[in-house]
């Protein structure tokens, strides 16, 4: 491929392993289809178990003298993917829009999120995480060093592909590791493939970094089962985490993963409700939903729920929908029909129950209403599963024991938000919801690279971000030295 940035001009149609960008060849390929308009933009090799091994096999290769390099160069080649990528932002924005159908809003904060974890991860690469230390037996000098694990293998989602493949893939190569990326086949550009256009101008050398792109049912088996990667690092759904680490721990290898949410806004009786509502739309309807940590449903005490409903529905109707190419939009298209269907299906079934429809309601694919849902209960469907879209299911309680109830009534447990003017009452509930993250007067679509992220129950096991990511991607080794002759 030519060196000509990152623009949606540049063709996407190869695999990046070993330094080069491999051809379609004898492969088939992956069409890319705008979610906005279905139309193929693009197509991608199909990747193949022979491509995974190659890649596994190089990145291993690569990596022991990647390691021995000096922090201070890893740092700087992190470091300077994310200047490139902030460089050419607006050409990122473009390409969200078309690959991914995110709106302009969703693409600056995604490319932002990505630059910012990138330059963080940056300076991971130049702290002394070893230490010294004393022993009980007389003479004897304790050393614990941390070393990388050699190589991490990624796969990522479509939602957001740049920013949860940059929150992987930067830190593992900032601390010396080798890295295999698999991203979606929805956003094989977006979520893998620009990655490796961003490094490779950087100066990572050849091996360090691979893309292999694929769909998850030819190669997902076989690269969370492979021998070679010491961590398999997952985004997706809790259905095929589960898979993935049966399949990682099989070969002994850490799965660190980030799985479905089933996330509740607790509106309590002395909240802003001004602040609520408005954290509950954004929370809502961001990137049409298709968010992990979105509001799933909005938990709002009896004295203040018509309120809220009737403020959620006048927000959620002034929302423009529409082309992610146009800047007014602000609610883009489902990424694709199944998903479209799925999430129709758990709003109509949720209707059928006995909901009421306060905003919204139609949807033409590939565009859904931002929908606002009144008198629903917890275990109608489209509150009891993860919706994945622009809908609002607004929950009634009467009390702060019964918010935390219904909020934990779910296998999941990623996000959550509790709006309170009361601090200690705020923090109170906030410390019973079951969950890895939660926010105060906030909503729970929140990532901050020197907080650690992840959930608990069934939404995943690790923590991506800062020394939480560092403690996965390294390995603790203690080295003792008896620096004066010993009594046995």
């Amino acid at each position: 491929m030519d060196d000509v940035g990152i623009a949606p001009e540049t063709g996407w149609n190869a695999q990046y392993i070993d330094g080069e960008w491999r051809q379609q060849g004898e492969r088939a390929t992956i069409s890319v289809n705008a979610p906005a308009t279905q139309e193929t933009v693009g197509e991608v090799p199909r990747g193949t178990t022979d491509d995974l091994n190659e890649a596994f096999r190089v990145a291993e290769a690569a990596q022991a003298e990647w390691a021995e390099t000096p922090p201070q160069e890893r740092s700087r080649i992190v470091s300077t993917a994310a200047q490139l990528l902030e460089e050419h932002m607006e050409e990122f924005v473009h390409l969200v829009a078309i690959e991914g159908g995110g709106v302009q809003a969703k693409g600056e904060f995604e490319g932002g999120a990505a630059v910012g974890v990138a330059s963080h991860a940056a300076g991971m690469a130049l702290r002394n995480r070893g230490e010294r230390s004393e022993s009980t037996v007389p003479g004897k000098e304790n050393i614990v060093v941390e070393e990388p694990v050699g190589v991490v293998g990624v796969i990522t989602p479509w939602n957001f592909p740049t920013v949860l493949s940059m929150r992987a893939v930067a830190p593992a190569l900032a601390l010396g590791n080798g890295v295999v990326l698999k991203p979606d086949e929805h956003t094989p550009v977006t979520g893998g493939l620009l990655l490796a256009r961003v490094f490779e101008m950087a100066g990572l050398p050849d091996g360090v970094l691979n893309v292999v792109t694929g769909y998850g049912e030819d190669i997902g088996d076989h690269f969370s089962g492979h021998e070679v990667p010491d961590v398999i690092s997952f985004t997706g759904s809790t259905e095929i985490g589960r898979r993935v680490a049966t399949n990682a721990v099989e070969n002994f290898n850490f799965p660190a993963l980030e799985l479905g949410g089933n996330n509740a806004h607790i509106v309590t009786d002395d909240a802003d409700l001004e602040l609520a509502i408005e954290a509950g739309a954004f929370g809502s309807f961001t990137h049409q939903g298709q968010v992990c940590i979105s509001i799933n449903r909005h938990l709002v005490h009896e004295d203040v729920y018509d309120d809220y409903v009737a403020g959620l529905a006048e927000a959620a109707e002034h929302i423009p929908v529409g082309d992610p190419l146009e800047p007014e939009s602000i609610v883009g298209p489902i990424i694709n029909e199944s998903q479209f269907e799925e999430m129709t299906d758990y709003l109509e079934e949720t209707v059928d129950a006995g909901a009421v429809v306060e905003a919204g309601g139609d949807y033409d694919f590939p565009y859904v209403e931002p929908t606002v849902l009144s008198d629903v209960r917890n275990e109608m469907a489209a509150a009891c599963n993860e919706h994945f879209g622009p809908i609002a299911p607004v929950i009634p309680f009467s009390s702060d024991e019964e918010a935390i109830e219904l909020a934990n009534d779910t296998e999941m447990g990623l996000s959550g938000s509790v709006h309170c003017r009361d601090i200690t009452r705020a923090r109170a509930i906030a410390k019973q919801v079951e969950t890895g993250m939660i926010h105060i007067n906030d909503q729970p679509i929140n990532d901050d690279p020197q907080a650690p992220f992840g959930g608990v129950k069934s939404s995943g096991m690790g923590r991506y971000n800062d020394r939480w990511i560092a403690d996965e991607y390294t390995t603790t080794r203690w080295i003792s030295v008896q620096h004066e002759p010993r009594e046995y």
